[in-house]
């Protein structure tokens, strides 16, 4: 998309209108680079007209044209207001640049729920052994849920919250893996995969990963169905300053009798009638500073509980997060047959 909506500097007005034209999208805005590739200006048909009118010439170069105050996204950046600002201008795309100011790619904003600077690490190396027989010879990840693999869906999902820089920890089958993402790959999607010489647990993989491009991780199994709201996630985690948030999902326990508070005299102090428990089971999506990786130790297995246990244990602020809406954990037969029925009605 990068190379279909910029423009070199040198070009004129006339060549851009061109490009425009070909382009055929309503208010676009072309973007002007240098020699260098670096961009130095925007430019839209209204541009051209205005410039038209005030004597300048359709062969004139589009630097007396272009706009220098362009609008931009960086990667790492909080660009919450940035997005709803262009949105509310109607603005669609937007490009992406890097600290030389070159390009990098272009977001469009209408495929764009929110912009969440974070990466995101997909576990996806289990071998599935409660799902067998679908497992032998299918990873995991790559069992379809509808027309689409599960993995598939939730890269997809969070690309939507315009995060794009992917981690995904593979292990059995992990061939399948990587071939079935090849499509998934884009300027807007760039995925990095770890492997697994031998089992790391849950989370122990992660040390392997080399590079980050934001200071938060997003961590999640790739294994989950859910529609939990990523942005909404991600605005708990830094307005409650934490190190480390954890989504969970509710676990309810109906007692069906009157239960009563009885003290250590067996007097009876109080009793609710059928009382309902509520408790909160982790749902394997996670979101932390990218610090706390250090706590992780090399190469050998390391859960996700025992990375939460380390991360109190050296004073660290975790904190949960409710998921309010759906979530299923795909790890048995029964989910996996119950998700074919919910993907037919759920809106993700």
């Amino acid at each position: 998309m990068q190379n279909n909506f910029s423009i070199i500097l040198t070009k004129t007005a006339r060549e851009a209108l061109l490009l425009i034209s070909e382009i055929a999208i309503p208010n676009i805005a072309v973007f002007i680079v240098d020699e260098n590739n670096k961009l130095v200006g925007s430019l839209t048909d209204g541009d051209i007209r205005r410039g038209l009118l005030k004597g300048l010439s359709i062969d004139d170069s589009i630097s007396m044209f272009m706009h220098t105050n362009y609008k931009f996204f960086k990667d790492g950046e909080d660009n919450f207001d940035k997005l709803n600002t262009y949105k509310s201008l109607g603005i669609r795309f937007v490009p992406y640049i890097d600290e030389q100011n070159k390009i990098v790619r272009i977001a469009d904003l209408d495929e764009y729920r929110s912009l969440i600077p974070v990466d995101a690490i997909l576990m996806a190396g289990g071998k599935g052994e409660r799902l067998k027989p679908l497992t032998d010879s299918t990873p995991k990840p790559m069992l379809k849920i509808g027309d689409k693999p599960i993995i598939v869906r939730n890269i997809e999902r969070i690309a939507k919250y315009g995060i794009n820089h992917f981690h995904i920890s593979v292990r059995h089958l992990s061939e399948q893996i990587v071939e079935g993402l090849k499509e998934c790959k884009g300027d807007n999607v760039i995925i990095d995969f770890v492997k697994e010489d031998k089992p790391l647990g849950t989370i122990g993989s992660v040390k392997l990963i080399k590079e980050f491009v934001n200071d938060s991780v997003l961590l999640m199994n790739s294994d989950i169905l859910t529609n939990i709201n990523f942005q909404d996630f991600y605005l708990k985690f830094i307005d409650s300053k934490s190190d480390m948030q954890v989504a969970t999902v509710p676990y309810n326990i109906d007692v069906p009798y009157a239960i009563m508070d009885v003290n250590d005299k067996g007097d009876v102090m109080s009793f609710k009638e059928k009382p309902r428990y509520t408790y909160y089971s982790n749902a394997g999506i996670y979101l932390f500073k990218k610090e706390l990786i250090d706590l992780i130790p090399d190469n050998i297995a390391f859960d996700a509980t025992h990375f939460m246990e380390t991360v109190i244990a050296n004073n660290k602020k975790l904190i949960s997060y409710p998921i309010l809406g759906y979530w299923l954990d795909i790890g048995r037969i029964e989910d996996y047959y119950k998700a074919q029925e919910d993907i037919k009605h759920l809106i993700l």
